[in-house]
């Protein structure tokens, strides 16, 4: 995963879930969760200046093994959703076309981020024949001299080339599966390039584009992960043609575009005031759980990001203990607890003014 590549467009109609986890926000949680972030690797071959794991190891290298992979998964069995990637580059997991066909086989909705970088004709038909739903390709730039001053690596007309083929490759066999999408980390640095993003992911096949929320604070910063690079505090009126001349050219291509990364109204300051409690609409807690390559249960893919190790955030241990023991467990129920409270984890106090929730 790349930092910024959290943001879901719903394809399981999230108020399902909204309105049960609404009604039932306690301590205790009444269902297990029904999304699994699976961290299949940490590992990951590029720099990129948006992700914490580029600035420190917060975890041992590892690949979740495939009895952890299983463990868990079948203590879930009416899973509706698994998103295979965290802070690594799922596409280097030797099993991960094996994990996505255990789930398919559930009926799961599965998906990750990759950046495209090993996405040859071998591990592209393996996730095809697997059954994988949707394929986010994290771009980040159009044009090589911005790719690598985002991603740390000089990788771009190479994944230019493996999302072309891969395309051609799903047009000329029929294969409506997986969803190929295109996606651009909100950064002032780059806004500019918005509507030649779209001209780049038209140009390599890919339909669909999405400009998503940079995950940032204040006190723990990361290169350009940093307040004065975020679209979404503030939206210079300005700056808004980029993202109206963005719809223009996806509608004239027939292309789906999406812009989560901005403000709702450009020129609106989006600051928190000091009586506001963004942090209570969240409802992960009581619908998603993110499990780290090493088995460490965290609340949320926005963890990793928020400070530097994850010993504030962790839950429990998927490899010592049951799902249903970790997810109403005292850790667990406190994490929920303070959520609900007007002193939140320092983690989720200002998340819901940096991420759309």
């Amino acid at each position: 995963m790349t930092a910024a590549t959290i943001s879901d467009p719903a394809i399981i109609d999230p108020r399902r879930y909204h309105e049960a986890a609404e009604s039932t926000r306690q301590r205790s949680a009444k269902r297990l969760p029904v999304c699994l972030y699976l961290e299949t690797t940490n590992r990951c071959n590029l720099l990129c200046t948006t992700c914490p794991r580029t600035y420190e190891e917060l975890e041992p290298p590892a690949d979740m093994p495939w009895s952890l992979f299983t463990k868990i998964v079948d203590q879930i069995p009416d899973l509706g959703r698994a998103v295979l990637h965290g802070v690594g580059e799922p596409m280097l997991v030797r099993n991960l076309p094996r994990m996505v066909r255990y789930l398919k086989d559930r009926g799961v909705y599965v998906l990750f981020n990759t950046n495209g970088t090993v996405l040859n004709d071998r591990n592209g038909r393996a996730l095809i024949d697997a059954g994988l739903d949707e394929l986010r390709v994290s771009l980040d730039a159009s044009n090589r001299r911005s790719y690598i001053a985002v991603r740390g690596k000089d990788y771009f007309d190479k994944i230019l080339k493996n999302v072309r083929r891969f395309r051609e490759m799903q047009e000329r066999e029929g294969h409506e599966l997986p969803r190929v999408s295109a996606w651009l980390t909100g950064l002032r640095e780059t806004l500019p390039e918005l509507p030649e993003f779209v001209r780049v992911a038209h140009d390599i096949g890919v339909r669909e584009v999405y400009l998503q929320r940079v995950v940032f604070f204040e006190k723990d910063a990361i290169g350009l992960a940093r307040p004065d690079q975020a679209l979404f505090d503030r939206m210079e009126a300005e700056d808004a043609h980029y993202l109206r001349d963005a719809e223009q050219l996806a509608q004239n291509f027939g292309m789906t575009f999406s812009a989560s990364g901005a403000a709702s109204e450009p020129g609106t300051s989006l600051e928190r005031k000091a009586d506001s409690n963004p942090w209570s609409l969240c409802r992960r807690p009581w619908t998603v759980m993110y499990i780290t390559a090493n088995g460490r249960a965290l609340p949320c893919c926005i963890a990793p990001f928020s400070q530097r190790g994850y010993e504030n955030y962790t839950l429990g241990d998927a490899t010592q203990d049951t799902l249903r023991d970790i997810w109403n467990g005292e850790s667990y129920q406190n994490f929920r607890e303070a959520l609900l409270s007007d002193k939140p984890p320092d983690a989720c106090a200002s998340c819901g003014l940096r991420w759309s929730l």
